[in-house]
């Protein structure tokens, strides 16, 4: 199989208000930014929420390629961080957020309205439907998984884990469900029964995020030893490793296609690699540690989230994007989708924009990306 060259050429940025900025000062006047943990696409691609440590979720209107203005609508009612959320796979306008404050919340983003919500054991920190919309999964920071019924929004399935349970997924059918765990281990069980199928000893530190190739071929595993493993479904063996992280990986995403994955960690770029080759064709560079990435499921469209001075400042002599109180500098909180497009053979798709940035924002880069195919 020959391999799809791409040529990245940055053509600019756009920039749009994001989470709002809110002002603390601690014991040592340090003034504070508040950080986007989590981004999602909808089913249809065209919706694009974040949720953040300022107990709010955002909806973001958004062109794929960023034609017309963009509209955000906020979602409050969580008392604290939203730390995780995930859109219903059947339903482009229903949007479920997991949080530090116990609850779950399903909101109408049409409305900005939550239309229902319960009260879990813990501390909420990863969320994730069912492909058929029916169930949601959600853990918390006690390790422990809870299933809850979407329709009645009550859960059905409670288990706790005597070990430290990271990000879960079922596969494209429904028929797996996927834990990543602290030891290394990634816990295949068959649903619903929740029979553990398989224990795949995966990593040599904690497993940390997984990612489900959306064709169904692949799933992979983002860990603390730097390394993501691509793994075969059927066969549930580590077919490859990608190894250009040098630090804990903490987010990973497949393309809509499947043939290309995000990763992020504390390095100072996000890596995009080929799936089949291995080979790493693209680097986003970014200066600080990255939350979430997420490929959008209609478009070669890759949002992520996480801290950042803002680089994108002319004055060098300023430290623009950072804030600073009585001598102490935090970075500002951010949130960027850039515009991978792949538009045939020679041709690209490109936008010119500069804004400079001064605040937190949510900001959309536009890439022009050449393709050239053999035939």
């Amino acid at each position: 199989m020959e391999e799809t060259a791409v040529n990245f050429k940055n053509l600019g940025i756009r920039e749009f208000q994001g989470h709002k900025k809110k002002w603390e000062f601690d014991l040592c006047f340090t003034c504070v930014m508040w950080k986007v943990h989590s981004v999602a696409w909808n089913c249809s691609g065209t919706k694009l929420a974040s949720g953040s440590v300022d107990h709010t979720a955002r909806v973001w209107n958004i062109d794929a390629h960023g034609h017309g203005k963009v509209k955000d609508i906020e979602l409050k009612g969580h008392t604290d961080s939203v730390d995780q959320l995930c859109w219903d796979p059947k339903h482009a306008d229903l949007l479920a957020t997991a949080a530090g404050d116990k609850t779950v919340r399903l909101w109408d983003a049409r409305s900005g309205k939550c239309s229902q919500q319960v009260e879990l054991s813990g501390e909420n920190i990863n969320i994730t439907y069912k492909p058929d919309g029916t169930h949601l999964a959600v853990g918390n920071k006690e390790d422990e998984l809870t299933i809850l019924d979407v329709r009645k929004f009550k859960p059905i399935h409670r288990r706790k884990f005597n070990y430290e349970v990271n990000e879960i997924a079922w596969n494209t059918t429904g028929e797996l469900f996927f834990l990543t765990t602290g030891n290394g281990t990634v816990e295949v069980l068959a649903y619903p029964s929740l029979i553990i199928l398989h224990t795949l000893v995966a990593h040599t530190a904690g497993c940390y995020c997984i990612a489900i190739d959306p064709v169904g071929r692949y799933f992979a595993v983002g860990s603390a030893d730097s390394l993501v493993g691509l793994w075969d479904i059927s066969e549930m063996l580590c077919v490859r490793t990608f190894t250009k992280l040098e630090w804990p990986v903490r987010t990973i995403s497949f393309n809509y296609t499947g043939e290309f994955i995000a990763s992020a960690s504390e390095d100072p770029f996000i890596d995009i690699s080929n799936v089949q080759t291995g080979r790493s064709v693209h680097q986003i560079p970014c200066k600080a540690a990255m939350n979430s990435v997420e490929w959008n499921p209609k478009h070669n469209l890759l949002a992520y989230a996480g801290d950042d001075k803002n680089k994108y400042q002319a004055d060098e002599d300023t430290d623009a994007g950072k804030i600073q109180s009585s001598g102490y500098q935090v970075s500002s909180a951010y949130l960027v989708l850039r515009v991978l497009d792949f538009v045939g053979r020679t041709g690209a798709f490109a936008m010119k924009f500069f804004l400079p940035v001064s605040r937190s924002v949510l900001m959309v880069m536009f890439y022009e990306i050449r393709v050239f195919c053999k035939f």
